[in-house]
């Protein structure tokens, strides 16, 4: 008779494992394009950032940065929350709190981005 395994805690999956590091790979890219970006620019006015962002590329690729890394960051809090909160409550009230924190700072990115 087989026993069936029940996991607890945090997702041991080798899904998140790979989504995280995904992200973790993109954001290290998009920084250091970032990076050489902003150090080409002639002056740090408001001009030369407008422009910057003006172009629908690289609008679209630092929104994707801020989806990586708010998905990064739920990957890892919530694996947080899952191995050291105990009361189901409290871990469920926490899960919500990060999860309309990290939607909301995503709808914020893009509102700024797109009202540049």
């Amino acid at each position: 008779m087989v026993k069936q395994r029940i996991v607890v805690g945090a997702h041991y999956g080798l899904k998140d494992w790979i989504a995280q590091r995904a992200t973790a790979v993109y954001m290290a890219a998009y920084t250091i394009i970032f990076a050489l970006c902003a150090f080409s620019l002639r002056e740090l006015n408001y001009q030369e950032w407008s422009s910057l962002f003006s172009h629908g590329l690289f609008r679209f690729l630092s929104f994707l940065f801020f989806l990586s890394l708010f998905y990064h960051a739920w990957i890892g809090i919530r694996d947080i929350w899952m191995d050291y909160i105990k009361p189901t409550g409290v871990r469920l009230a926490l899960h919500l709190v990060t999860l309309f924190l990290l939607v909301g700072y995503a709808g914020w990115a893009a509102q700024i981005l797109w009202r540049l």
